[in-house]
């Protein structure tokens, strides 16, 4: 079966894109359509703004998205069997099977990323990257250590990353190493992204997700926040709600895509940092980037 597989914020790239607009009608046609919806030129900082520039959530995260959904848009023999996106790239997987429109997905993804963006300015906030630990380990010690920190995203095995409040984080980083973990290091992100900190945004996005029309896919999703195949419309949108809160499953989700039947893995955006996560998920995988 054929998994196509969305990566999220943290893929993006001066010029991504570029080529795509230049190439495709369709994809100019969508571009075009994106600037209008946002109310400024996305494309001119995709394809020619600095790293800074791109690196601003507001920015990011439309930008990857696009990027994704325009790619698949112009992609010969797209027909996905089953679909997963990690993190922001659950949206892209929700227009690649049909559960949201272009339009619609676009506009939820600038209202996340403007939520979150105001729910990491009420607290410091940050995450970090733990190699070398079993999960349970690294779950054990944030559970001991004093104010908010949780496993946010179950990447592969031996790589797990841990969001909350800064200095819990901080507390947590010494304690895994001391654990063993191999390294323990903060992440130039801009706050505590899939824990307990973005509640806010999670309520504010909610309002966004429950007035938007979501349709039967045509095949299923693995969502992050259960790791299973899911084609009923009202529960993908509640695991959507849920996803700002809750860990990134998404070792779990390859894991249960090639029980469940997935021969070939097809990364679809910028980057390959999916790709290389479910090699070392499972070594026989047969990746393939778009």
């Amino acid at each position: 079966m054929k998994a196509y597989v969305f990566p999220g914020q943290g893929a993006q790239f001066t010029g991504m894109g570029k080529d795509l607009y230049e190439n495709s009608e369709i994809a100019r046609e969508m571009f075009e359509k994106a600037n209008e919806i946002l109310g400024f030129r996305i494309t001119d900082i995709m394809f020619e703004g600095t790293a800074e520039e791109l690196k601003e959530t507001k920015v990011t995260q439309p930008a990857v998205f696009l990027h994704s959904v325009i790619l698949a848009k112009t992609l010969d023999n797209f027909t996905p069997e089953m679909v997963a996106g990690h993190s922001l790239g659950e949206f892209s997987a929700l227009v690649a099977n049909g559960t949201l429109a272009f339009e619609d997905a676009l506009k939820l993804v600038s209202q996340r990323a403007l939520a979150m963006q105001k729910a990491c300015e009420i607290k410091p906030s940050t995450m970090a990257a733990v190699l070398g630990l079993e999960d349970a380990i690294v779950e054990q010690v944030c559970n001991e250590i004093d104010g908010v920190v949780v496993a946010a995203n179950y990447n592969c095995p031996g790589q797990l990353v841990i969001s909350g409040e800064t200095t819990a984080v901080e507390k947590a980083c010494e304690a895994l190493k001391e654990a063993g973990a191999k390294r323990a290091l903060i992440l130039p992100v801009g706050g505590a992204f899939h824990s307990p900190m973005m509640e806010p945004a999670r309520e504010e996005l909610a309002a966004a997700i429950e007035a938007t029309t979501f349709n039967q896919p045509i095949c299923p999703v693995y969502q992050n926040v259960t790791a299973a195949a899911v084609n009923d419309p009202n529960e993908i949108k509640k695991n959507l709600i849920l996803q700002l809160t809750a860990p990134v499953k998404w070792t779990q989700s390859v894991q249960q895509m090639i029980a469940d039947g997935a021969s070939l893995f097809t990364e679809v955006g910028p980057g390959k940092v999916l790709v290389g996560l479910i090699k070392k998920i499972n070594k026989e995988a047969e990746t393939h980037s778009a």
